[in-house]
């Protein structure tokens, strides 16, 4: 973990972000909402909005893990654009390179990404959520941490049958 560098994601990086997130989804659809075959065909540009200030200013963050100058990782960060909900924050899209898993760079991710959130004005709250049967994921989260406020049955259905639950989880930025 000493080499890896976390960092917020410039324009640069959205070549070896898609790249990385393509390989996660398709080595591990059971941990991701989105589907490789769909994703795998967005184009580079569309993931611009994942940048900060992107997806009409709701996107806050997504921090990068560099280890030397190859991206192993990263986790985004939405918020609510809506008035009302305004006070709340989504990480999405945590990923470590399997090269890299096991290595404390999602802990380091995800404390970089609670320590930004806990910094900005205005949020209360920060969710997420993660396939049921990934204990080392949810592992991680709550020694954070989170706190899981719910399961979703049935959230996914991939090609081969499968049908996984995803538990929702919530951490008090206040």
């Amino acid at each position: 973990m000493a080499d890896v560098l976390i960092r917020p994601m410039v324009e640069p990086d959205l070549l070896a972000y898609k790249a990385l997130r393509d390989a996660m989804l398709t080595g591990h659809p059971e941990a991701f909402t989105s589907d490789a075959e769909t994703e795998g065909r967005r184009d580079l540009a569309s993931y611009r909005n994942r940048l900060s200030g992107g997806a009409g200013g709701s996107t806050l963050f997504t921090l990068v893990a560099l280890d030397g100058a190859h991206l192993v990782g990263a986790i985004t960060c939405e918020r609510e654009p809506r008035r009302h909900v305004q006070h709340l924050a989504h990480l999405i899209g945590m990923m470590v390179a399997d090269t890299h898993a096991g290595r404390g760079i999602g802990r380091a991710l995800l404390v970089q990404a609670i320590d930004r959130l806990k910094t900005t004005p205005g949020l209360a709250q920060v969710t997420l959520s993660v396939t049921a049967t990934n204990r080392a994921a949810i592992g991680l989260y709550a020694s954070q941490g989170f706190v899981r406020y719910g399961s979703l049955p049935d959230a996914i259905r991939l090609a081969d049958g499968r049908r996984l639950a995803k538990d929702l989880m919530r951490l008090a930025l206040d």
